[in-house]
């Protein structure tokens, strides 16, 4: 098929906006997938992502579409819309021309809408912008419209109304693409007669096909069992297979120019087939290679966790685990570290506290790993008495304080949308973020957009589900970083029956520390489950306790059975049981279950 009938486009909205659902009915009006096959948010295949209602991992798939006696490909790539995956939208973008932006009827534009559009604009895509939910009672229809309207610069009539959910002219949206999303060939023309090459935007793992590198074909064509090299990693490998997703692999003798498909490379060594590398054919001899597509940047961790086995023998398990999701997650960054309390781990690098969770739940539930994790930290920028910098990961690393002269942490650029009823309540959940607050414009009469400079510690302390809870989930909120600036910290330990546990230390503001460490110790009151003795909990700073908690012992009756008689009887037992418990505390060691590191992570 010619280029001129294919079109290339994501789907790109804030999170729990449609686009799943938009998803859904777009396959079934193509009829990509049969009827009877068709589950709810067919293209998010993790369980993961149906609990919790978000899109966690892309997803492409190709549908084929007759409109006015013309048959057309149509490449879609469903995207996540949490600010945590924002590196996952921006991959989808540079394999596609067109956008479809989705809005919520009942919400409005959200934050993270607003980032999506400027990371459209600076892909020179063409943005479809459509509002959805227009069948709810709550639906502001026009408000949103208007609103959609004054952001792209468009007349409020040319954004589509649909209802993802009962299908309401959503006929329309595919009909859109067709007409304004340009070709492959409108935006690189003679593409066909140049070199191959594939810009790779995705990975997934087969065991006998080795890593699967899904492609947007950007010039050239290329045939099943042709040899092939990977630029960045300078990796050579022969095609084991090729073909598209509709929406299962479905192989084929060749794959084109501006066609989006897969590649199994043969490559069983994860690491060496990278998101952003280019593919091109090996030349004969004396070719010169093509040179590398523009493509993406790798992406920077914010936040920081430690991730150990509970069993040492484990150590092997979990490190095949995280190379086998860094395939399918190129954000997620790790390397190999040891701590004398906590044995052989890895320090892994996310995108924000909801990546952490949403790996740990994977390395549980698809590998069946228990887990020690340490408090998720930010970077943080240390200059010694001798005027030599150091990038401090992790509490654990945070080093003697009288060898610190002065100290830095990474601020980031806070974007608030809320409605204008709830900004005073807002205002009071940042002040306790200890930033500086700078402007507040308002969209239309009723939303505004509230703009404050924080510290990312700040995020990393559960700020986005504070926000959400303080506005009744009306606000979103979306953070670019602004660089490092002066800062006064002090490392924190957590002792937990009188031994330090070093995966709940963090770092925290000097003035803040009492409040922090307070909270945390109570919040592990809740969490950790009474022992047959007295557990003492304790927020220790340089050596000295500025907060505590006592979980009271399991209490049993061991004279229960005891019916008459002398009482020294009972007196002998209640002394016995008094020496085991004062015994269980001096050897005994409360082990932690791996949800209460989570628990701890939500406090």
């Amino acid at each position: 098929m010619s280029q001129e009938h294919i079109r290339n486009f994501c789907i790109i909205a804030h999170i729990d906006h449609g686009k799943s659902t938009l998803a859904d009915r777009l396959l079934e009006l193509t009829n990509t997938v049969a009827a009877k096959k068709m589950t709810a948010q067919f293209l998010d295949s993790m369980d993961l992502e149906k609990e919790k209602g978000i899109t966690i991992k892309l997803k492409p798939v190709r549908m084929n579409y007759a409109h006015e006696g013309k048959e057309y490909i149509l490449n879609l790539v469903d995207t996540p819309g949490h600010v945590d995956f924002s590196y996952e939208v921006s991959r989808s973008l540079a394999a596609v021309e067109g956008a479809v932006l989705l809005v919520d009827a009942t919400q409005g534009i959200q934050a993270q809408t607003l980032a999506n559009i400027d990371l459209a604009k600076k892909q020179n895509l063409v943005i479809i912008p459509v509002i959805n939910k227009i069948d709810m009672p709550a639906a502001k229809i026009e408000e949103s419209c208007q609103e959609l309207a004054n952001v792209l610069d468009i007349l409020p009539e040319e954004v589509l109304k649909i209802s993802a959910k009962n299908g309401l002219n959503v006929e329309q949206v595919l009909q859109a693409v067709i007409e304004k999303v340009p070709s492959p060939e409108q935006r690189n023309p003679q593409a066909e007669q140049k070199p191959f090459r594939a810009l790779i935007f995705d990975s997934t793992y087969d065991a006998f096909k080795g890593v699967l590198a899904f492609v947007r074909v950007m010039e050239g064509n290329i045939r099943d069992r042709e040899k092939i090299e990977l630029l960045a990693a300078k990796a050579q490998a022969e095609i084991k297979e090729l073909g598209y997703l509709n929406p299962r692999i479905q192989p084929q003798p060749e794959i084109f120019t501006g066609e989006i498909g897969y590649i199994a490379t043969g490559i069983k060594e994860p690491g060496k087939v990278r998101v952003g590398d280019t593919i091109v054919k090996i030349p004969a001899p004396n070719f010169q290679l093509p040179a590398p597509l523009a493509g993406y940047q790798e992406p920077n961790p914010m936040v920081f966790a430690s991730f150990y086995p509970e069993n040492p023998e484990d150590f092997e398990l979990l490190k095949v685990a995280l190379s086998k999701l860094k395939l399918q997650d190129p954000a997620l960054v790790y390397e190999a570290e040891m701590k004398e309390a906590l044995g052989r781990g890895f320090r892994c690098g996310f995108l924000g506290t909801l990546h952490v969770e949403i790996i740990s739940e994977r390395l549980e539930r698809e590998f069946n790993l228990r887990l020690v994790i340490s408090t998720p930290s930010v970077i943080y920028k240390i200059f010694d008495k001798r005027g030599r910098d150091s990038l401090i990961y992790s509490a654990s690393d945070w080093p003697d304080p009288s060898t610190i002269e002065k100290m830095e942490e990474p601020w980031v650029l806070l974007e608030i949308i809320a409605p204008a009823s709830y900004i005073g309540k807002l205002m009071e959940v940042l002040k306790d973020v200890r930033g500086n607050y700078l402007e507040t414009n308002y969209l239309s009469a009723e939303r505004a957009i509230i703009k404050y400079e924080a510290p990312l510690r700040a995020i990393v302390a559960n700020l986005y589900d504070k926000v959400k809870s303080t506005s009744q989930g009306y606000a979103s909120l979306n953070y670019t970083m602004l660089g490092y600036r002066p800062a006064v910290l002090v490392k924190m330990e957590i002792w937990i029956a009188g031994r330090a546990e070093e995966a709940f230390s963090r770092v925290v503001e000097e003035n803040d520390a009492y409040e922090q460490g307070k909270k945390l110790v109570e919040k592990l009151k809740e969490a950790l489950p009474p022992q047959q003795f007295t557990v003492a909990l304790q927020a220790v700073i340089g050596g000295k306790v500025i907060a505590r908690e006592t979980i009271s012992a399991r209490r049993k009756d061991v004279t229960g059975y005891l019916y008459g008689g002398d009482k020294s009887r009972k007196k002998k037992l209640l002394e016995k049981q008094k020496k085991g418990k004062a015994l269980l505390k001096e050897k005994g060691r409360v082990n932690v279950p791996s949800k209460t590191f989570l628990e701890i992570f939500r406090a």
